[in-house]
């Protein structure tokens, strides 16, 4: 959520930070006006507040000196009720502010390139060398080698489902298990977390109240099925505060991940690419506000090494203003080459939200005797379902089987 107080004090510099994220000017408009409503009839509860408390005190020495109270009392009894109809008003508008608010994204950090969409994110770097083939390489899902049962798994669910079966399966879990040990020895702590989550918990991390169309809700329950880890684990600190020696914390979980993908009809709708089930490997960091940007490199350097290690070529790309998650101040792509579509593709996304999302789940740290807000950043490592499509383009053989990398051997 971004800072009410420093969208009253400096409104200029919020509306030109979002402007730059596509915020429409109308609601900028409206935001200002409920802002400054809010502040100046604020202002008017504190400034009665203060002369009640200032009539009461005058209360005492009335009575002392056997002065006629009966005129104070009155003044001190219309200032109370008048402030209590004050309260009110405030609540109502604070309530309507905190609910526009909560649909506003984050301010992107002005080091990010300004542009419209996709097409004018920056490539920072490419890693690795494209395999060649003496074959013409193949998409996933043309591979004849029975890993993916497309039709079982709609036959079980819907559209947007698949079973592994045989190796297939094996190399999921094999992807899985390498993964979180990856991540363990880079400093991240593992976690086993639950794979649904409230309505609060979901809103910390800003997925409610705006993308309620893009979860799968329980029904009769308060509870969704997680969209990602980075849900569940930032919230496991949701209204805590934190030691500062506790700082950074950098936490990792495999989950399956839920997600509707509304508004993404006709995207993907072959192959394991865009599913409504599928399984990720998270990184999430709670930090101070001077280690962030440290700890965003490291989080980068750690989904890039992942994937160097298993040998597949990738490339950095700095998302533009016009790409940026909801909650992101600033995020790095990484996108993995695969032949069969000739196209890099996303596979990891890391990205520092800054105090956005610990303003909404009261995530602080103790620093001297000040609360301080935390900064939190997150990233997938790996989107497990997209590393094996890329390890089944990358590695195949002409006959349709795939070799495995090296790494994940012993796992297999």
């Amino acid at each position: 959520m971004i800072d009410i107080k420093l969208l009253q004090k400096d409104f200029e510099y919020v509306v030109n930070a979002l402007q730059r994220k596509g915020v429409d000017n109308e609601l900028l408009n409206n935001l200002k006006t409920l802002a400054s409503n809010t502040k100046e009839k604020r202002q008017e509860m504190e400034d009665v507040t203060a002369e009640q408390n200032l009539l009461s005190k005058e209360f005492g020495r009335y009575k002392k000196e056997k002065l006629d109270v009966a005129p104070l009392q009155e003044n001190i009894n219309n200032l109370k009720n008048k402030k209590q109809e004050l309260e009110e008003q405030v609540r109502v508008l604070e309530d309507e502010l905190t609910s526009i608010i909560l649909g506003v994204p984050n301010m992107p950090d002005e080091s990010v390139p300004s542009g419209a969409d996709e097409n004018e994110n920056i490539i920072l770097e490419v890693v690795g060398a494209k395999p060649t083939f003496s074959f013409e390489p193949k998409e996933h899902w043309d591979l004849n080698n029975g890993w993916i049962d497309f039709e079982r798994g709609v036959k079980i669910a819907k559209s947007r489902f698949a079973a592994l079966r045989g190796d297939g399966a094996r190399l999921e879990r094999a992807l899985i298990n390498y993964m979180l040990d990856f991540n363990r020895e880079r400093g991240f702590q593992e976690w086993y977390v639950p794979f649904m989550a409230n309505s609060n918990t979901l809103q910390g991390t800003g997925q409610l109240p705006k993308f309620a169309d893009d979860l799968f809700k329980i029904e009769g329950e308060d509870l969704y099925l997680i969209p990602t880890a980075e849900v569940s684990l930032t919230n496991l600190f949701n209204d805590e505060i934190l030691e500062i020696e506790e700082l950074p914390m950098l936490l990792t979980s495999y989950t399956p991940c839920f997600r509707k993908e509304a508004g993404s009809a006709g995207r993907d709708t072959r192959g394991l690419i865009r599913q409504h089930q599928f399984d990720k490997v998270e990184m999430v960091a709670i930090t101070s506000q001077e280690q962030s940007n440290e700890v965003f490199e490291k989080m980068v350097a750690c989904a890039s090494d992942l994937l160097t290690s298993l040998g597949l070529p990738h490339q950095k790309m700095q998302l533009c203003t016009g790409d940026l998650g909801f909650s992101a101040a600033t995020t790095i792509d990484l996108e993995v080459w695969l032949p069969g579509q000739n196209k890099y593709r996303e596979i990891s996304s890391i990205s520092n939200t800054r105090d956005f999302q610990s303003r909404r789940a009261k995530i602080r740290y103790k620093e001297g005797k000040k609360n301080i807000l935390a900064h939190t950043l997150n990233g997938s490592s790996l989107a497990v379902g997209r590393t094996l499509v890329a390890i089944m383009e990358n590695y195949q053989n002409e006959d349709g089987s795939v070799r495995i990398p090296e790494v994940l051997k012993k796992y297999m």
